[in-house]
Parts: C-alpha cells; structure tokens; sequence
C-alpha cells in the first residue's frame, strides 16, 4: 500500500521566497548578459558559459535556501519508499503524457520543426558532453526547483492550488521556449512539451511534501533525455 500523501506543508519562510524568486531575472538576464560579456576575456566556450550560469545558480540556492533544502530533506527521509514510489509513478505518467504530445505534433503540420531547445543542448552536448551533463542532470534540477517549485508553486499553493499548478508550469514551460520564441513566434507551440513534465514535477513536490522528490525526478529526466540525446545525434 502507498498509503495516502502527507498534508502539503513544505514553505519557505518570507526571505526565502524573495530570495528563490528574486533570482528568476538574474537567472534569465542579468547573469547571462553578464557572463557572454565576460567569456571573450576569460576564454569560456557556450558549454562553459552554461556551466557557470547554473553552476552560480546553484550555489546560490545551496546557501540562500540551506535551511528550507534541510527541512525538506526529513520528508524524504520519514518516507523513503513512498517517496521512490512516487517519482517512478509520475515518471511514468509523464511517459504517457509525451507520448500524447507526440501524437499530437506527428498530426500537425506547424509542428514540424525540431525543438531548438533540444537542437541546443545536442549542439553543446557535442562540443563537451560532460559539461553539459553536469549542468542538465545535477545543477539544474537543484536551481529551478528552487525558483518553480518551492518559489512559484510552493508560495501560490498557500493560497489556491490550481493557481499554483497553471501559473508554475506555464513559468517552467515558458522558461525553456522563450529565448528560442522572441525570434519566431512559432516556437511558442513547444511549451506544449514541457506542460506534462511542469505538471507531474508540481504534483511529485505536493504528493511527498518533499523538494527533494522533485529535485531527484527532475534529475531522472534529464538523466534519460541526455542519454536519449546521445543516442539520437550517434544515429544520426
């Protein structure tokens, strides 16, 4: 038996959440203008600017969210086998989920680009693939777990829950098309393949009251999409 999910109590105090959403604008602008203007000077190639924007990213969290990540950790810890059995049920939701969006971009003609997000990562993958699986599999997840989940779920879910699931996942959708979407609009159709995903990683964080589960789900799916990616550019 899984037995029923804990009362959703994971939050983060007032400076903790200013300090987890103050973070998306340096996150998405200011550190990135900041780093391309430095790269030329410090030798850094487009892996190495990536690595150091989550890398920064990530330190961040690890010290400004330090006691929220140790509080959320005894969830995980009171329920280690719920926990496990939860990301691997929403793991496999998420399966079916893509395989809907799949069908769904097979029968529509506008859909028939690639995802420039997923071209990106295979592009810098091919330049270092272990800088790029460092930053997809383990700093990433880490970061904007803190910034959707416990940030922009988290917060909202005080107050309505089904705000809380539309607004944080139309962020973490948004948040993956958007640099490619000011270029052409039509990459806005993309967020669609980030809905089932931003969704089961809200429904993972609020079913174990844990940012851990996430954080390890999240870890999961990069894990295999890194692995799938390799396998698609060695066919190709």
């Amino acid at each position: 038996m899984r037995g029923k999910p804990p009362e959703f109590t994971s939050r983060l105090s007032r400076g903790e959440t200013i300090a987890a959403l103050a973070y998306l604008p340096v996150h998405i602008l200011l550190l990135p203008l900041a780093l391309t203007l430095a790269a030329p000077y410090l030798g850094l190639g487009e892996a190495d600017l990536n690595l150091a924007l989550y890398a920064v990213g990530t330190v961040y969290m690890l010290l400004l969210l330090l006691r929220f990540l140790r509080r959320d950790f005894d969830p995980l810890l009171d329920r280690p086998g719920y926990c496990v059995v939860e990301i691997i049920t929403n793991y496999a939701l998420m399966y079916l989920g893509n395989l809907v969006v799949t069908l769904i971009f097979m029968f529509i003609p506008l859909f028939s680009q690639e995802n420039p997000n997923n071209s990106a990562i295979m592009d810098l993958a091919g330049q270092d693939w272990g800088k790029m699986t460092a930053m997809a599999v383990f700093l990433a997840p880490i970061m904007e777990e803190c910034m959707f989940r416990a940030g922009i779920f988290g917060t909202l879910r005080r107050y309505n829950r089904w705000a809380a699931y539309v607004v944080a996942t139309l962020a973490f959708s948004l948040y993956h098309v958007y640099g490619y979407a000011v270029m052409d609009s039509i990459y806005w159709l993309y967020l669609i393949q980030y809905l089932p995903v931003s969704i089961l990683l809200c429904r993972v964080y609020e079913r174990t009251n844990s940012i851990w589960c996430s954080i390890f789900f999240h870890m999961l799916v990069n894990w295999v999409s890194m692995n799938a990616l390799k396998m698609l550019e060695a066919l190709l």
